[in-house]
């Protein structure tokens, strides 16, 4: 079974595209494939020191990360969501997201989120609970 999760940003209740330019400064140290090599602009083999690996693609107004191993790339992905967006929808419909997005959430979204002054791995692992813990 695959496990993944979506990253999200969100401007006056409107999901709007990554800053491609954020998202590339935090995945290019750790490729393990150029972007040329997988033939898109847009799609990241990510590969953390300790060899851990996930799958990185960014498609209109979502980062999917896809089949992220335990280890390192964790650290990768929790620093991708907090500095390239600030919302990560968990498995179970939960948006763990940056304080600073509250205001600008779709209208009722807010009553299936969780706010917290930055996204870090232990927030994360508070949020996600039972349907991952990615560093055991």
């Amino acid at each position: 079974m695959s496990y993944g999760l979506s990253l999200y940003k969100f401007v006056d209740g409107e999901p709007v595209r990554p800053d491609m330019d954020v998202v590339r400064a935090i995945l290019s140290p750790h490729e393990a494939a150029p972007a040329k090599a997988t033939g898109s602009d847009t799609e990241f083999w990510i590969r953390a020191a300790d060899g851990s690996e996930v799958e990185v693609g960014v498609t209109d107004c979502v980062i999917g990360v896809e089949r992220p191993q335990v280890g390192d790339v964790w650290k990768i992905i929790i620093e991708l969501a907090d500095r390239a967006g600030g919302a990560i929808l968990i498995p179970d419909g939960t948006f763990l997201c940056r304080e600073d997005m509250r205001a600008h959430l779709p209208e009722g979204m807010e009553n299936d989120s969780v706010f917290v002054p930055e996204i870090t791995l232990d927030a994360f692992e508070r949020v996600a609970g039972p349907f991952t813990h990615p560093l055991t």
